[in-house]
C-alpha cells in the first residue's frame, strides 16, 4: 500500500490505493501507469506510434480577474500520454478512479480543444 508521511512524520495511505513508481527517471502516479508507459515505449521502439510525450498540460479556462482584481486560477488538464498513431494525435489517459473533476475535464477538453481522451 502507498504512504505519504504527514507533517507529524505518521503514514498515511494514498487516497486511491496507488503506488508512486519511477521508470526511467520518470515519476508516475501509480503502477498501472508505469507499465503503459513501459507497453507505449515499446510501441514507439516498433515504430506503431510516433512523438510520445509525457504529461502534455492543455489549458481549458484562462486564469481570469475577479471584480477586487484578485486573479482566479487556470483550470488545466494534464495528459498522461500524448502520442502520434496512424497519423492521428492521441491523447491518453491511465485511469482508476473516474473522479467529478476528471470528468468535468474529460467534458472541457472536447468542447475547447476537441479532443477524445483514450482512457486506459
Amino acid at each position: 500500500m502507498a504512504a505519504v508521511i504527514t507533517a507529524r512524520g505518521r503514514k498515511k495511505a494514498s487516497k486511491y490505493k496507488n503506488v508512486k513508481t519511477v521508470v526511467d527517471g520518470h515519476k508516475f502516479d501509480s503502477k498501472k501507469e508505469a507499465r503503459r508507459y513501459q507497453a507505449l515505449k515499446l510501441l514507439l521502439q516498433a515504430g506503431r506510434i510516433s512523438n510520445l510525450e509525457l504529461q502534455k498540460r492543455y489549458e481549458l479556462i484562462p486564469t481570469q480577474r475577479k471584480s477586487d482584481g484578485k486573479a482566479e486560477e487556470r483550470c488545466s488538464y494534464v495528459a498522461d500520454f500524448v502520442y502520434i498513431e496512424d497519423g492521428a494525435q492521441v491523447v491518453e489517459d491511465v485511469k482508476g478512479v473516474r473522479t467529478e473533476a476528471y470528468r468535468i475535464k474529460r467534458k472541457l477538453m472536447l468542447k475547447v480543444h476537441s479532443i477524445e481522451i483514450r482512457e486506459v
